[in-house]
């Protein structure tokens, strides 16, 4: 038996969240709910160097019986990190295009993910590229192909997974940052620019992928700082453990305090041989 725990979007320094504090809590609950791997799907700084500090700082504190992996969101992806080393094996914690043994029965398979415009929706859809290039967070990530190009690279990575942990007979998770379905997307009537805005969330290509694998029993993604019921579409149950943003104008938390919020939102499995 296997207890894998997930969560998104914890956003520290946006929080401005104290990490001693955060480091001790957080370990202190995975160890004792007994969890055999953590993973977090994206975006804990904006900064590569630093995710990867926490990730290996959390790693000491649970001790080696626990595994911490993580994979890279786009404010992880902001700084301190090149495209070459984001598609690379850069540490052992870092699970981006991989896949990872959970029991005899189960396998994770990982990816940062990216986006193609594909959710864009409304009068203005054409304009979500300008929009990403001119004023969003992502302008500052540099990388040598388009975002499309960067998108089926991903999903060829997925898949070449995909059909090697069937091939094994193994029943899969699937975990990225990037939404892979738009059913729990925001398309407000009233707002054509959010309506466009929404083309950098993901691409409808995941979850048309996924639809193809019998055995692909769950996916988790975040990015969408959303709080939803789990979302079963062909076959592939959902869901997004995003703890999103606590600031005077948007307030995303669950609870009062950034632990509660964070225990709210992490997805726990436990998953049999």
């Amino acid at each position: 038996m296997t207890r894998l725990a997930v969560s998104s979007d914890n956003h520290f320094d946006i929080n401005k969240q104290a990490l001693d504090a955060v480091i001790d809590a957080q370990a202190q609950f995975l160890v004792t709910q007994a969890i055999d791997v953590y993973l977090i799907v994206g975006d804990l700084f904006n900064s590569f160097a630093k995710s990867l500090a926490f990730v290996e700082r959390l790693q000491t504190a649970v001790g080696p019986a626990m595994q911490i992996r993580f994979v890279a969101g786009n404010h992880d992806m902001g700084r301190d990190v090149s495209f070459d080393e984001l598609e690379s094996d850069i540490n052992d914690a870092y699970l981006h295009n991989k896949r990872l043994a959970l029991n005899d029965t189960w396998e994770l398979i990982a990816n940062n993910g990216w986006y193609d415009y594909s959710f864009a929706q409304g009068p203005q859809a054409a304009e979500s590229e300008t929009f990403k290039h001119g004023m969003y967070f992502d302008r500052v990530i540099k990388q040598p192909m388009s975002d499309r190009e960067r998108t089926e690279l991903s999903l060829q990575q997925f898949k070449a997974h995909l059909d090697a942990a069937t091939a094994m007979g193994k029943q899969i998770i699937t975990a990225q940052h990037f939404a892979p379905i738009k059913d729990d997307l925001f398309y407000p009537a009233h707002d054509t620019r959010w309506q466009m805005v929404n083309g950098v969330m993901g691409s409808k290509k995941y979850g048309e992928l996924f639809a193809q694998y019998p055995n692909l029993q769950t996916n988790f993604y975040g990015h969408v700082h959303i709080t939803v019921p789990p979302r079963e579409i062909n076959g592939v149950t959902y869901l997004n453990p995003s703890v999103g943003y606590n600031r005077r104008r948007l307030q995303e938390w669950t609870a009062d305090t950034f632990i509660a919020s964070w225990q709210n939102k992490l997805q726990i499995m436990v998953l049999t041989d």
